[in-house]
């Protein structure tokens, strides 16, 4: 496989998450020659989503961290004399302090087989694509055979769009957990592919009745879970550069349908819109009123410097007890509007966030944010395909031993593979979870506790099923950060029917366990057996959970790392932030540091648009296409017309 890659590029971008695939999209895009590798067998690093199995062959490499055997180091021969290398590390040490806890018998599940689960793929042959096809043929219900011969018709797009122009022989690194995650570029046949009740326990769904382990390993390809939990802000960076470049088509979004509060061991909805705030019945008129001229000030609260200069030193809490607001009101703005810390935000900042929440509600619906269909994983493989349809190289698995520095000009020129392939690059991108320890010494890196429950019923229980729920719990403890819970229902195509997906983030102060399970243990039942009290029944039973630290890279200074060259730049892992602008302002500004006069990412040409030359068609007819574009923007055009929300560049113009 190294022989056959190129041995010079423009970019070389080690790593596939968010800001990492960015880069390389608006690099592509500008006429860049780029690879793209990841010694991962999947996409998104820490952005990642898995499959059930997945995420437990996932948790059981995390858990046992076994030390990688040194491989022939032949490589530190090709350093030459006026050169040095910097090695890169061979084993990610982003995750640490994985449980997992199961509550329900485990034993009864030993000899169950996820339904539609492929063979292990590493070793595929030539047609291994092709074997991928026909597999997920077979566990296609009759219902959607039309998606079934479109995916038979071609084989090589069923695995995804971004190894469309990688190499030849990356195709197998496509892992099970792509083939869900590719049909959210579908459209309309992406939430039949994702439906429930297309399984064959169909007839027995209809009747209430327990979830147990054996049916979550069993329905496991329909879960789709995150590593990392954010929304897409209706008006965020993200939105807009999935706008303006295009890179919308490839996906599809769900609004999320409710705000909740924890209020008095209590969770209830909270009015945000104005039509919820005048239709509540949890609140008093006086109480509407109060709430809706607040809001009001808070959408130009710069043009009335003097109702809160006085307090720009006072935190937002305190500021907010100065507004005539009842108790109950404070609670819903500070902890489900602004949805920021007690103690720490100012009050400019409680006034920012408060007028971005506002700014937002309404764009698409009556929530300020977005869930993108499969999970956010599905995000930076968007940004991967861009690339790839403009010319980018992709190889997972592939791991890079070094960086190779020229003495005397101080600038990185090369990378040496573990094939000890020399492939040089005028600028180089690498995700901060690839630094050895001796480039990190001097760094200071903070933790995120994170934490993932599959459940049996949601948090508050409304007459609709298929909500999207955000809640932020309040620490019980002054100086602890709250805790944002965002609660998936089965039609996001992230959990089994009947189920659940429940993400815990916060800002760690110890073990993620140490941190969350006091929130879990006041919104959910974990007891194992069959008989608890009444007031424990009315809470959502956990199935099973996992608890993990994750490694928050964000706000490093690039000076903080010892002896990078000036064209080396680092992407930041996932921060702790609800939404993603750290990410997108990271890409960008990488960009620009690289290609000043360019612009960062601008549109894609729409399908119709492309113009081809006689000679470009005629090597389709043998069967290799060298124009990888048209196969991942004609899927992309059919996602444009899904009956979900699809974000079209039209909303950005309004």
């Amino acid at each position: 496989m190294a022989d056959n890659l190129p041995s010079e590029f423009d970019v070389v971008v080690i790593g596939t998450g968010l800001p990492e695939s960015i880069v390389a999209a608006a690099c592509a895009r500008s006429g860049q020659r780029v690879l793209h590798v990841d010694s991962r067998n999947y996409y998104g690093g820490n952005w990642a989503s898995f499959s059930f199995s997945g995420l437990l062959s996932w948790i059981k490499e995390n858990q046992q961290k076994t030390d990688i055997n040194e491989e022939c180091e032949d490589w530190k021969k090709l350093i030459l004399d006026n050169e040095e290398a910097i090695p890169l590390s061979k084993r990610d040490k982003t995750i640490q302090h994985v449980e997992d806890f199961c509550f329900d018998d485990q034993d009864l599940a030993e000899d169950v087989e996820e339904a539609g689960a492929l063979s292990k793929l590493p070793v595929f042959g030539a047609s291994g694509a092709e074997g991928v096809a026909r597999e997920l043929e077979k566990v296609c219900p009759p219902a959607e055979s039309v998606l079934a011969e479109a995916e038979s018709q071609e084989p090589e797009e069923a695995v995804g769009s971004e190894p469309a122009s990688a190499v030849e022989g990356n195709d197998p690194e496509i892992t099970a957990e792509k083939q869900s995650s590719h049909n959210s570029a579908l459209g309309d046949s992406a939430p039949e592919l994702g439906k429930p009740e297309a399984t064959p326990s169909e007839s027995s769904a209809q009747e209430p009745k327990k979830i147990t382990y054996s049916q979550i390993v069993r329905e496991g390809r329909r879960f789709n879970i995150d590593l990392v939990s954010k929304l897409l802000y209706s008006r965020g960076l993200l939105i807009d550069l999935l706008i303006k470049s295009n890179v919308s088509r490839y996906a599809e979004f769900k609004n999320a349908t409710r705000i909740l509060a924890f209020r008095e061991g209590k969770v209830e909805q909270v009015p945000c819109s104005r039509a919820d705030v005048f239709n509540s019945r949890q609140l008093t008129m006086v109480e509407k009123r109060m709430l809706m001229k607040f809001l009001t000030f808070c959408l130009d609260y710069e043009q009335h410097p003097d109702e809160y200069q006085d307090y720009e030193n006072s935190t937002f809490a305190q500021f907010l007890r100065t507004r005539k607001l009842t108790p109950s009101l404070q609670h819903f703005i500070l902890h489900s509007i602004a949805m920021v810390s007690e103690t720490d935000s100012s009050t400019l900042e409680g006034l920012q966030a408060t007028k971005k929440f506002l700014q937002c509600l309404g764009r698409y619906g009556n929530t300020p944010f977005l869930f993108p269909l499969y999970g956010q994983g599905e995000i930076p493989q968007c940004f991967c395909r861009m690339c790839a349809v403009f010319g980018g190289i992709y190889c997972l698995r592939h791991s890079v031993q070094c960086l190779v520095v020229d003495k005397e000009s101080g600038r990185c020129k090369a990378v040496v593979d573990h094939f000890g392939q020399r492939i040089s690059a005028n600028y180089f991108i690498v995700e901060d979870s690839y630094l050895s320890e001796s480039t990190c010494k001097n760094v200071y890196y903070r933790q995120i506790s994170r934490a993932v429950l599959i459940t049996d019923q949601s948090v508050l229980n409304t007459d609709s099923e298929q909500q999207i729920s955000i809640l932020t719990v309040p620490p019980v403890d002054v100086g602890k950060p709250a805790v944002c819970v965002i609660e998936l229902c089965s039609s996001t195509m992230t959990c089994m029917k009947d189920t659940y997906l429940v993400h815990l983030t916060c800002p760690s102060t110890k073990t993620a366990r140490e941190d969350l399970e006091p929130v879990v243990q006041k919104l959910f039942d974990l007891n194992t057996g069959k008989g608890t009290e009444n007031e424990e029944l009315e809470k959502p039973r956990v199935l099973w959970a996992v608890y993990f630290n994750m490694r928050d890279s964000s706000g490093v200074e690039k000076n903080s790392y010892d002896g990078l060259p000036s064209n080396v730049f680092i992407c930041s892992g996932p921060d702790s932030a609800l939404g993603n602008d750290c990410a997108v302002k990271q890409a960008e500004t990488i960009f620009q540091e690289m290609f000043p006069a360019e612009d960062f990412c601008p549109a894609a040409p729409n399908p119709e648009d492309i113009i081809y030359d006689e000679d470009e068609i005629a090597p389709e007819e043998s069967g290799v296409s060298n124009s990888p574009e048209t196969k991942p923007e004609s899927s992309a055009e059919e996602s444009s017309t899904g009956g979900d929300t699809t974000v079209k560049k039209e909303d950005n113009e309004e």
